[in-house]
């Protein structure tokens, strides 16, 4: 029913699949978002930036995803504060919604959300991973909009394991999330800052 597909990480890594993915998805009627992979080792503004650069502004899109996690498969072994972290987090996502129009997603597993993001208030929706417990386990009373559940997924026509995940709500709440591109838990909190206005 959907696809959210990688486009950058940090400064200067873009998914040499990304542009293709993009057009195919759209071209095949597939509501399509794109997401930033955030690293610890370049600055928000520089990882802003980037993404402008590479991600379309297409007004049918999905909202952006900001994927939160402490990178710790990759080079990057910075670990900033927990106040360093969140002043990017939320420099990034207003970059991204200022470029895309739309209220970013945030993305993140129990690990960056415990350390990080834990008890403060973002407007945006959540996306939580959690593969061995349903999300209330491990998230305590974070709302969330999207629970990745697998990360070993088979989808037909994709080669590979990926990720599967399920929407919150009913038919009725993706179709208002589909024009909104907001939780329809939240529309009534945030239509007055001027978000969450349907496409159509």
């Amino acid at each position: 029913h959907f696809v959210f597909m990688k486009a950058t990480e940090g400064k200067d890594y873009l998914d040499p699949n990304f542009r293709a993915n993009w057009v195919r998805a759209r071209d095949a009627g597939m509501p399509r978002g794109a997401y930033h992979f955030m690293t610890w080792c370049s600055l928000a503004s520089e990882q802003a930036a980037w993404f402008v650069a590479n991600v379309p502004n297409d007004i049918d899109a999905l909202p952006p995803v900001l994927d939160l996690e402490w990178n710790n498969h990759s080079s990057c072994k910075n670990k900033p504060s927990r106040a360093d972290a969140l002043e990017k987090v939320r420099f990034m996502l207003d970059a991204m919604e200022r470029h895309t129009g739309k209220l970013p997603i945030i993305y993140t597993d129990m690990n960056f959300h415990r350390d990080v993001l834990d008890g403060e208030y973002f407007p945006n929706a959540f996306w939580l991973r959690s593969t061995a417990a349903e999300p209330h386990e491990r998230y305590g009373n974070r709302t969330w909009t999207f629970w990745q559940w697998t990360q070993t997924g088979v989808v037909r026509g994709v080669r590979g394991e990926v990720d599967r995940n399920a929407f919150y709500g009913n038919q009725n709440d993706w179709i208002t999330f589909l024009l909104t591109g907001c939780d329809p838990r939240a529309i009534a909190s945030l239509g007055p800052t001027g978000r969450c206005q349907s496409a159509k």
